[in-house]
């Protein structure tokens, strides 16, 4: 694998640390700004809708600039709005930061994302991609536990400062490794929303939306589920969030493995059984062991999703890749934030921090029926190909015409 994927890795991973460490935090910030946990969870959902408008548009801005300019231009916009989080005097102006630093978030993963498949043989293009998003999954291991650790010692101040460190560390890996590969091979904004005509896209965007949604109703709300209801200490929180992570890391090996070689059965097992798991969550998490081990699952199961669905995407999305890609993964934050939205409606309903979990695992459902349909259209188109390709190799020669002279 190219060593270009590491620097785009590297970015993963402070984008990563910025998105999730915000759970770890979020009683602490509460606190600090005077307002409730529900409320609080907005940051969560600002980030991600922050996420789905700044895809498509960044993206499309970007295609006048080499993509490698425009993660460059992506990695310092994310630095900025982490250090107004960090030095934020109020919640609303902390809620600006997060938007600011989320507005890099998609069209960073999106553009990455064809870049990374850009650089690899086509057979290998969704281990490229998972390769990149490792990043993602090991900020989740490293990245996240420990912003949450300093979080909760230090203060969330310190976390977000070093958050921003890391996406200066993330902006120098680019500039350095990421070679210049052109503007996107479709700079005409027409032409990238064509992409959007096909079902296929619109699809697998819903079952983004959906399948990984259902993992983010439960964790936006990990902190007081563990310490309310499990019994945990705040400082356990720290672990458990390494649990999820590691889940999460061996989630998207998986996915990138598999998905190269059968991406809808995957999808069909790994949405299966995300479903069940958080089904499963509402009671596990009233025993410490029971609830580390579906936390692990549930991060490994919603994690396996991400390549076979971001190829599926980049597959259906050929002539004009980079805005579907970018969309997509804006579609992972409007599932983030309906999730966030609606685990703070049945926790504010009074039904208790374990509620979240039924949501989610209503979404992914969802989302699984979804892929039902989306295999059922792809098998059906396939076949009509066959029927005019063969019908086309069997017609008749037309009869040519000849004159006869008298």
């Amino acid at each position: 694998m190219p060593l270009a994927l590491l620097a785009l890795a590297i970015g993963a991973f402070g984008i990563g640390t910025t998105e999730f460490v915000i759970m770890g935090v979020l009683p602490q910030v509460a606190g600090d700004f005077g307002v409730t946990i529900p409320t609080a969870g907005w940051l969560v959902t600002g980030y991600a809708l922050g996420v789905v408008f700044g895809a498509p548009l960044l993206t499309v801005l970007g295609t006048k600039v080499s993509r490698k300019k425009m993660l460059l231009f992506l990695m310092g916009l994310f630095v900025v709005g982490n250090l107004l989080s960090a030095f934020a005097p109020s919640f609303g102006v902390m809620l600006i930061g997060r938007i600011v630093a989320s507005l890099a978030h998609g069209a960073f993963f999106g553009i990455g994302s064809v870049v990374a498949a850009g650089l690899v043989a086509p057979e290998k293009k969704a281990s490229a991609i998972s390769l990149m998003f490792m990043g993602l999954t090991v900020a989740n291991i490293v990245g996240v536990p420990l912003g949450t650790y300093i979080g909760q010692a230090a203060g969330w101040r310190v976390t977000f400062t070093l958050v921003a460190a890391l996406g200066v560390i993330g902006l120098l890996g680019v500039a350095r490794l990421v070679p210049e590969t052109g503007r996107a091979e479709s700079a005409n904004v027409r032409t990238e929303f064509a992409a959007f005509t096909n079902v296929q896209v619109w699809l697998a965007m819903a079952m983004t939306v959906l399948g990984y949604g259902g993992v983010f109703a439960a964790i936006t709300y990990i902190t007081p589920m563990m310490t309310e209801v499990t019994g945990y200490t705040e400082g356990a929180v720290t672990w458990l969030l390494v649990l999820f992570g590691i889940g999460m890391f061996l989630g998207n090996l998986v996915g990138g493995r598999f998905a190269d070689r059968a991406l809808m059965p995957l999808l069909f097992t790994t949405l299966g059984a995300l479903s069940l798991s958080l089904l499963v969550f509402t009671a596990t998490a009233h025993n410490k062991v029971l609830a580390a081990i579906t936390l692990t699952l549930i991060g490994a199961l919603g994690f396996a999703t991400v390549p076979p669905l971001q190829k599926w995407v980049l597959d259906q999305a050929t002539a004009a890749p980079t805005l579907a890609s970018a969309a997509n993964i804006g579609a992972f934050n409007l599932g983030n934030a309906l999730a966030a939205w609606l685990g703070g409606v049945v926790i504010s309903a009074g039904l208790g921090f374990t509620a979240p979990n039924w949501v989610g695992a209503l979404l992914s459902a969802t989302a699984l029926l979804l892929a039902f349909l989306a295999a059922f259209l792809d098998r059906r188109t396939k076949a009509r190909s066959r029927v005019v390709a063969t019908g086309a190799a069997t017609a008749p020669a037309p009869a040519v015409a000849t004159a006869v002279g008298h």
